[in-house]
């Protein structure tokens, strides 16, 4: 399983238009083949700040969804609001 983290600071002018895009897609992220679980957490130090936990049973999952048009899309969309450049990490869970 990978979990992929995105970091995503908005200009507070945007915020509400990045949570009304995340609402319209949430659901359609979700259905995508491969993703298992998807949460939109938000900075309490700085309400500007977002992260996107997003749940994958394989990194070719998550590379199919990145380089599809659907994704191209809402991402065209998520990049206009920003404030700052977005940060990404691909990780996997360690069970011990």
């Amino acid at each position: 399983m990978i979990i992929r983290i995105v970091k995503l600071t908005f200009e507070r002018e945007s915020i509400s238009s990045f949570l009304d895009l995340f609402e319209q897609q949430k659901d359609n992220i979700s259905a995508v083949n491969g993703c298992l679980k998807l949460e939109l957490l938000r900075s309490i130090e700085n309400p500007n700040m977002f992260f996107t936990y997003s749940y994958w049973e394989s990194e070719k999952h998550l590379n199919a969804y990145r380089n599809s048009d659907f994704f191209g899309g809402i991402w065209v969309k998520t990049k206009a609001l920003f404030a700052d450049k977005p940060e990404a990490w691909s990780t996997e869970l360690l069970d011990f």
